[in-house]
C-alpha cells in the first residue's frame, strides 16, 4: 500500500445558505509537493484553508491533513500545520521580533529553536526587527507572516493567497522563498488568484465555483486546450472583439493585455492557413491592421475554456 499523502481531500462539499462554497471536491497533495489551487476570488479557496486549518466543519466528505482527519483530530492539526490566510493577521503594534516571539510561544517553542527553519527568510527582515509590523511594506510583511508561519517548524504549510495585494517584485520574491521551502522537502499549498504564478506550482488544480475543473502539471494543463490558437493585434481592439464573437468559425476570443486570444474550430487546418484566413476576414471588417500570430495556450486559456460560458461567439 502506498503512504498515506500529507494531505487528502475526497469529495468535500460545503454551503452557505443557498451558496454552494465546494462542490466534491477531490484532490491530494505529495510529499514534497509545491501545490497551487488557482482561480478568481469567490471560487471557494478560502474556503477550503479553512476547513483544513479546522477552523470550518464541511457539510460533507472528509479530509486528512498528516494523516490526521479535520474534524477528528483538529488540536493535533493545529499543532504540525503552518497557516498564512490570505489577510495580513499578525498584530500591527508589535515590532517584527514581538510579532515572531509571539507565534513561537504559541506553539511552545522559541525563536532561538526554530531560527535555522526560517533563516533564509528571516535574514532579509531581521534588520527592522524592531519596526511595527503594521510600518512594513506589503513584501516584508508577506516575509514575516511566512516566518512566524515556519517559526514552529510545520510538517506542512498552507498558504492561502499569500502574494495578493503585493507588487511585482514581492510576488516573485515570494515564490522564490516557496521554491527554496519546497527544496526542504516540506509539503505545500499555495492559492493564488494570478495565473502567471501557477507556473511555479509542481501540479496545479484550476477551481472555479466551489469545483475543481482539472488537475495536472501545470505545462498539462495548456495542451488540454482543444483549439488552435492564435495573438491579434490592432489598434480597435474591442472593435476586434465584437467582430470575431460573431464570426462563424470561432471558439473564443478573450482580451489579453494589450493583444486578443482568437480560438479556432478548425482544429484540422495549418495554422498558417487559419491566420490568413482569419486575418484576411477581419480586413474585410474594416480591421486592416490585425496581426495574427499562432501561440501555445497557457493555462489561463485552458481555464477560460474549462468555464464555457459567455466566451463563445455569438452567444
Amino acid at each position: 500500500m502506498r503512504p498515506e499523502p500529507p494531505l487528502a481531500v475526497r469529495g468535500l462539499g460545503m454551503r452557505f445558505g443557498e451558496t454552494v462554497a465546494l462542490d466534491d471536491v477531490s484532490f491530494e497533495v505529495r510529499p514534497g509537493e509545491l501545490f497551487g489551487l488557482v482561480g478568481p476570488d469567490g471560487g471557494g479557496k478560502t474556503t477550503l484553508f479553512r476547513i483544513l486549518t479546522t477552523l470550518l466543519l464541511p457539510d460533507r466528505g472528509t479530509a486528512t491533513v498528516l494523516g490526521l482527519d479535520v474534524v477528528r483530530d483538529l488540536w493535533a492539526i493545529r499543532a504540525r500545520v503552518g497557516y498564512m490566510p490570505g489577510r495580513f493577521s499578525l498584530y500591527p503594534d508589535l515590532s517584527v521580533e514581538e510579532n515572531l516571539g509571539f507565534f513561537a510561544s504559541v506553539f511552545g517553542t522559541s525563536v532561538a529553536e526554530g531560527y535555522d527553519t526560517i533563516a533564509p527568510i528571516y535574514r532579509q527582515i531581521e534588520p527592522f526587527r524592531t519596526r511595527r509590523a503594521g510600518a512594513l511594506s506589503g513584501g516584508m510583511k508577506q516575509k514575516l507572516a511566512l516566518c512566524c508561519a515556519l517559526v514552529h517548524r510545520p510538517e506542512i504549510l498552507l498558504l492561502d493567497e499569500p502574494t495578493t495585494g503585493v507588487d511585482a517584485v514581492s510576488r516573485r520574491e515570494f515564490w522564490d522563498l516557496l521554491a527554496g521551502l519546497r527544496v526542504s522537502g516540506l509539503p505545500i499549498l499555495v492559492a493564488t488568484p494570478y495565473m502567471d504564478e501557477a507556473d511555479r506550482c509542481d501540479r496545479v488544480a484550476l477551481v472555479q465555483r466551489g469545483r475543481i475543473l482539472a488537475i495536472d502539471e501545470p505545462a498539462a494543463i495548456g495542451e488540454r486546450f482543444p483549439h488552435p490558437l492564435f495573438s491579434i493585434r490592432g489598434r480597435n481592439r474591442y472593435g476586434m472583439l465584437q467582430a470575431l464573437r460573431g464570426y462563424p468559425h470561432g471558439a473564443s476570443v478573450f482580451p489579453f493585455g494589450s493583444e486578443l486570444h482568437y480560438s479556432d474550430t478548425r482544429s484540422a487546418l495549418p495554422p498558417e492557413d487559419l491566420a490568413l484566413e482569419v486575418g484576411a476576414w477581419l480586413g474585410g471588417q474594416g480591421f486592416a491592421d490585425a496581426e495574427l500570430a499562432p501561440i501555445a495556450p497557457g493555462i489561463e486559456d485552458t481555464f477560460m475554456a474549462l468555464m464555457g460560458g459567455p466566451q463563445e461567439p455569438g452567444r
